[in-house]
């Protein structure tokens, strides 16, 4: 089952994505510029093999729901993050505003 929902961070307008699969779910707060996933994120792949297409993400481990996503300490961000000041250890709700 896939859901599809309005997230509001501090009055401002993104959404969630919660993809229920067997064992797992997969969680993202996503804004027009960049994401914020669970885990199943690999963060390596988008600096190295597809960094030609500057995507703006972060990843944090360990969640379960879309508002702990928002809540939890980001493991790990992509380069294009950290250009926008967006560094592991920051909230999710926090890195979400700077994509806005």
């Amino acid at each position: 089952m896939i859901e599809i929902k309005p997230i509001e961070v501090q009055g401002q307008n993104t959404i969630g994505i919660e993809v229920k699969l067997p064992k797992t779910t997969l969680l993202a707060v996503t804004t027009e510029k960049g994401y914020i996933m669970c885990g199943a994120l690999d963060v390596q792949l988008l600096n190295e093999r597809l960094k030609d297409r500057q995507i703006i993400a972060g990843r944090a481990t360990g969640v379960r729901s879309l508002e702990q996503l928002l809540d939890a300490p980001l493991e790990s961000v992509t380069f294009e993050a950290k250009k926008l000041g967006i560094q592991p250890g920051m909230k999710g709700s926090e890195a979400i505003l700077r994509m806005l």
